[in-house]
């Protein structure tokens, strides 16, 4: 079973962190939610609090197939250890995924230079050397998977899930969520 990691920060996008959990566990992908606080429960930007399965510091990133960063704010741009994590997962070719103001992450430490990436409209400039393809919903370059924003939350999950369970199992869960 692949495992992935999302990251919740104060003022995480709600729709792209709690729908792209779902989607993913739906296909069986053991994916995780990890507090970037100091405590498990996360407000999100439209006040919805959420508890986290674990605290960052309790993550254990050796068995992660997949790190995936919501947007909602750039917050998540402040967290050190886990640009730390995103630089060691580029750098072992392993899959990373980010949403919305959340590509900025990438672009500020130099990943999507030479790649193709989306993002939210306005946060453009932080995606450093990227080619920018932003009326996209979804952009997969290599290992790098950026989505545009959280009504095209479902479009950006289904892409992760085909990454990291193929094709076959992105199509059962659209089927099953009315989507194909």
């Amino acid at each position: 079973m692949k495992k992935a990691l999302i990251f919740l920060t104060t003022g995480f996008e709600e729709i792209e962190a709690l729908a792209t959990v779902d989607i993913l566990r739906r296909g069986d992908v053991d994916v995780k939610t990890v507090s970037l606080t100091d405590q498990k429960t996360v407000v999100g930007s439209h006040g919805i609090p959420m508890v986290a399965d674990l605290l960052f510091t309790e993550a254990d990133f050796s068995a992660t197939n997949m790190l995936i960063l919501p947007g909602g704010t750039p917050k998540i741009n402040d967290h050190e250890g886990l640009k730390k994590q995103v630089k060691a997962f580029s750098e072992a070719d392993k899959d990373i995924a980010a949403i919305c103001a959340a590509p900025m992450v990438l672009g500020g430490l130099g990943l999507l230079k030479g790649k193709s990436a989306t993002c939210y409209p306005g946060f453009e400039k932080y995606l450093d050397g990227a080619t920018l393809k932003t009326q996209e919903a979804v952009v997969v370059d290599g290992k790098i998977v950026t989505g545009r924003g959280p009504g095209l939350t479902f479009d950006f999950a289904l892409q992760l899930l085909e990454v990291l369970a193929g094709k076959a199992k992105r199509d059962e869960v659209a089927k099953g969520l009315l989507l194909a």
